[in-house]
């Protein structure tokens, strides 16, 4: 707080929603005094350019990046409590159990506190996800301006930010090796993403749960290989007849 005033701070995710949200708060003046972004180190290699590119463009603001080591937590964090003491690691997550998030959001507490005015990037047609937080003093904008998720991905399109054609290929563009994607996600993960689609296949050497509820990594690879094969067959027919 400076000189008895609220600060604001700008909890910035780099997708289209926190993005859209971020450049339209500059653009109509509001008050911004930090702009947080946590790092789960598993981003997309794109993403990293993509939060350059917007840290280039905002000047001279600055993007605060805090990270958490995804890989220990992944597999070698030791738990102390519960249950599940000495167990090594969290493993994959699900929706009952999405770690994960919760250790970006402990990350950005830290930087909240009573007179604190949080900005978050929700669309207004994902209200849902806003939740109960009467207790919390946190602002939406693009809800209160209106902005749905497609209008949030034109407008940053239409300043010239494109995550490289991510958007194109996933619905969200957070952690790569995130197991609640959905199927045609993973799919253009294994079909364009080789080295991301080799890294998860080490990663879950090293998990006790199995990569989705319904299949493993090894039956989604079949699956898509499986895939390629008839497409291949049924292109090669296509050439021939």
């Amino acid at each position: 707080m400076v000189n008895g005033q609220m600060k604001h701070i700008i909890s910035f995710s780099g997708g289209k929603d926190s993005t859209a949200m971020l450049l339209m708060m500059i653009e109509k003046g509001m008050p911004i005094d930090r702009i947080i972004c946590v790092d789960t180190t598993k981003e997309f290699p794109a993403m990293y350019r993509h939060i350059k590119r917007v840290q280039e463009y905002i000047k001279p603001l600055e993007i605060e990046i805090v990270s958490f080591d995804f890989d220990y937590w992944f597999s070698e964090h030791i738990k102390t409590k519960g249950k599940n003491e000495g167990e090594k690691g969290y493993g994959w997550a699900d929706f009952r159990n999405r770690w994960c998030t919760a250790l970006k959001r402990e990350l950005t507490n830290k930087y909240i506190t009573k007179n604190t005015i949080e900005y978050q990037g929700i669309a207004s047609d994902e209200k849902n996800r806003i939740g109960n937080n009467i207790n919390r003093n946190i602002k939406y904008p693009l809800v209160d301006w209106q902005i749905t998720e497609k209008q949030a991905l034109e407008y940053c399109y239409s300043k010239g930010f494109d995550w490289e054609g991510l958007y194109e290929l996933f619905d969200r563009v957070s952690c790569w090796c995130c197991p609640l994607k959905n199927l045609r996600e993973l799919e253009n993960l294994y079909k364009y993403f080789p080295e991301l689609w080799q890294e998860l296949k080490e990663m879950d050497k090293k998990s006790f749960r199995d990569f989705k509820a319904d299949y493993t990594l090894e039956q989604l690879e079949r699956r898509f290989k499986e895939k390629e094969k008839q497409l291949c067959f049924k292109e090669a027919n296509n050439e021939i007849s």
